[in-house]
């Protein structure tokens, strides 16, 4: 505790500066490690446990343990690829690192989870066209679990699971599964279950929520106590959903090993789309990061794997999950915001912007700013106008409306965010405050709360000092239309890319504020049924359950040419909204009704991630163990570079802002008319000039392949980043491609 209030002084006296906390660590202590040895053996030659616990034998001392080798093996990966997860000293993990076979060596750590109106917003009604093969879809979703008793996830109408089902429902006596939810397991390899319970059950709720956005059943009359009112519905409802639970606690944290784990199975099970609304905060390189190795696995196999952009956002280089065979999903709003208003006891009215389910019916209580009821027993005085944790005086602020200031991001990494001081206190409400309140979104909290403006704040800060008996009441939201939707929100990450600056991530955008699906049962009440959730979480099972639809029409796309669909159909989006421009939101913002008919795809292969891999350093060697195919980095791969990927965007990353040169070689695939002219139209600002040889490309046949090379030049000017876009149209299909220029910094 007294460490904690010095880090904070030292906060608040430097205003913002961060300050690191290390901890020691005993050098030969055991903390899990995942050992990463690529590809599964050839010729059907089966992984036997055995294996790994031999490779622990020859690393750990006897003398120095006093239990079985066995018992140090987490787990063992052997369905998908091989590897395990074992517990280690820092030394036995670096003689392994040494062993033939093994890949990468890495710590085991956490990482962090990141409708009734969405699916209409996108222009994708009850009514949209559907194909038959929906139905044998399996979406999998690696989250924190599910509550399979939910509307969203009844079987009624459902014929058994498809045959091509291999998993398993790993219920543990406390989840059953139908034909609906047709596999559920989950991992935990510390086999901690104090927070949680040891199934697959979801105990968090995102889970839930994140699997009936995908693909949940048409559910009519849902809300949250009458907020959001509609029809709730997944964009594939017809699909099946394969649980993998690997989220767990309140903190809703996934370990690295089990995230592989669960990879392994999906992957033997036969899901068709993976969906992950997780991520890493810090950026790592591809073969120490369990999503890009396991994803990477899963592409392999012809299952696209859809992430979250993450909520680190409006930083620059934040976005996460940005290897290229991933789908990057960035979170927009909809045309749906929620009005709170703060009622005085002077009859003044203020409006705020945040979800309040709660009815006072107009009944007033004692209003408080924060800043007057300091927990003087702690020794802290000047934090309590955050109403931070333990910073307010319980017994000044019980059964009151708290008035709280607008807390320092970096004071909010270390206590939490405003007001939870207050909740956790017994206040009756609180009332927050935020720079730009349009911008920072706030989910629905357990006391009726208003999120104000500044200079709402001042003036309910002037009547609480001018009043002896200040009093105030909060009402229950009012629901009205966002004009300006869709924009991409503060907390949504945001590019460039930080390990490929070439490669343009987030690869595009979904709804992902205020989404209305299913979660799970808390005893009752408000949080029972259905919530309003907000997160690039929440945006990435949108654009899982789209790639699912593509899927539908198009069974044996690859997974780069499901993305590619998906990107190349997508709405524009402005920058004067969204200031970040395609480092925020892409392509733009997914399009579904129009995603299987891409007219053209940017394909790509297993060998065109290998030739990138080798562009960007990695021995051949070292990708042979990946692959288990006899690999080479040839001289052309070795010296090729990002811009030679077939990607479906160009982003091209400049040191000098009057100095422009970049090359880009692309083939696209007819996939439209069997014969059909495309030809090129370029919109680039003033000053760029962009070249496309040659600039009409003629098809005779589907499949067919055509190639194409983008030369951009410049200089830039007024701007240290400049959007341009390339178009193929043939008068039925417009394929276009984001175009980004930039300073790198």
């Amino acid at each position: 505790m007294a460490l904690r209030w010095f880090l904070l002084l030292s906060l608040i006296c430097s205003i913002l500066l961060l300050v690191d906390v290390t901890h020691s660590t005993v050098q030969d202590a055991r903390k899990a490690y995942v050992v990463y040895m690529g590809d599964k053996p050839k010729n059907g030659v089966p992984i036997l446990p055995d294996l790994h616990v031999n490779m622990l034998r020859d690393v750990v001392d006897n003398s120095n343990i006093d239990i079985a080798h066995e018992a140090l093996l987490l787990h063992s990966y052997k369905r998908s690829f091989n590897g395990f997860a074992a517990m280690l000293t820092e030394q036995e993990a670096q003689k392994i690192t040494g062993m033939d076979g093994v890949v990468s060596v890495f710590p085991s750590k956490q990482r962090s989870v990141k409708t009734t109106k969405s699916w209409n917003f996108l222009g994708f009604p009850e009514t949209v066209k559907r194909s038959a093969l929906e139905r044998d879809i399996i979406v999998g979703v690696m989250d924190s679990g599910i509550w399979p008793e939910s509307d969203s996830f009844s079987d009624v109408g459902f014929g058994p699971p498809p045959k091509k089902w291999k998993g398993k429902c790993q219920g543990n006596g406390n989840l059953t599964c139908n034909n609906k939810i047709i596999g559920a397991q989950y991992y935990r390899a510390s086999r901690s279950f104090e927070e949680d319970v040891e199934s697959p059950r979801d105990s968090s709720g995102h889970g839930t929520h994140t699997a009936s956005t995908a693909a949940g059943n048409i559910v009519s009359k849902a809300s949250l106590n009458g907020l959001g009112l509609g029809t709730a519905r997944g964009g594939v409802p017809s699909a099946r959903i394969a649980v993998y639970k690997v989220c767990w606690g309140s903190s809703v944290s996934c370990e690295d090993a089990d995230i592989l784990a669960a990879f392994d199975h999906a992957i033997a099970d036969g899901v068709d789309i993976l969906s992950i609304s997780a991520g890493r905060k810090i950026p790592v390189d591809y073969l120490t990061d369990s999503f890009a190795i396991g994803s990477f696995h899963a592409t392999r196999k012809g299952i696209l794997v859809s992430m979250a952009a993450g909520n680190e956002g409006p930083r620059a280089k934040t976005v996460t999950n940005f290897a290229p065979w991933q789908l990057s999903v960035a979170a927009t709003t909809i045309n749906r915001q929620f009005i709170t208003k703060v009622q005085l006891g002077n009859g003044k009215i203020y409006e705020g912007l945040s979800p309040n389910i709660y009815d006072l019916r107009g009944k007033f209580y004692p209003l408080i700013y924060g800043g007057d009821a300091p927990n003087k027993k702690a020794g802290v005085t000047s934090l309590s106008r955050f109403c931070l944790i333990d910073t307010l005086e319980e017994d000044l602020i019980k059964d009151k409306i708290v008035l709280c200031d607008d807390v320092p991001v970096e004071v909010a990494a270390i206590l939490g965010g405003a007001g939870s001081g207050a909740i956790l206190g017994g206040a009756a409400g609180i009332v927050l405050t935020g720079r730009k309140v349009a911008d920072e979104v706030l989910g629905p909290l357990p006391v009726p709360a208003s999120h104000v403006g500044l200079e709402e704040n001042s003036d309910i800060y002037k009547y609480i000092n001018l009043t002896r008996n200040a009093t105030a009441t909060i009402w229950k939201s009012e629901e009205i239309n966002d004009v300006l939707a869709p924009y991409v929100p503060s907390y949504s990450s945001r590019g460039p890319n930080p390990i490929n600056p070439n490669i343009l991530k987030p690869d595009l955008a979904a709804p992902g504020t205020y989404i209305l699906a299913a979660y799970h049962l808390r005893g009752g009440g408000s949080r029972a049924g259905y919530y309003l959730e907000t997160g690039t979480s929440m945006a990435c099972p949108h654009a899982t359950a789209v790639a699912a639809y593509v899927k539908s029409f198009h069974p044996k796309w690859s997974p780069a040419a499901i993305k590619s669909a998906l990107i190349t159909t997508a709405k524009s989006m402005s920058a004067k909204t969204s200031p970040d421009a395609e480092f925020a939101y892409g392509a733009g913002l997914i399009n579904p009704s129009r995603a299987p008919y891409p007219g053209l795809v940017y394909d790509l292969d297993e060998q065109d991630y290998i030739d990138f891999l080798c562009s960007q350093g990695y021995s051949g060697k070292l990708l042979q163990a990946i692959t288990g195919n006899k690999t080479n980095c040839s001289s052309k791969s070795n010296n090729g570079t990002a811009n030679d990927l077939n990607y479906p965007s160009f982003a091209l990353s400049i040191k000098d802002p009057k100095f422009v040169n970049g090359v880009f070689h692309r083939t696209v695939t007819n996939v439209g008319s069997s014969n059909s002219t495309y030809r090129v139209k370029v919109v680039a600002p003033l000053g760029l000039k962009i070249n496309v040889n040659p600039s009409v490309l003629s098809f005779t046949s589907l499949g067919q392949k055509k190639s194409f090379v983008v030369t951009i030049k410049g200089p830039i000017k007024k701007s240290n980043l400049v959007s341009a876009s390339l178009v193929w149209d043939d008068g039925v299909f417009q394929v276009r491609s984001p175009i980004v220029v930039y300073v790198a910094v």
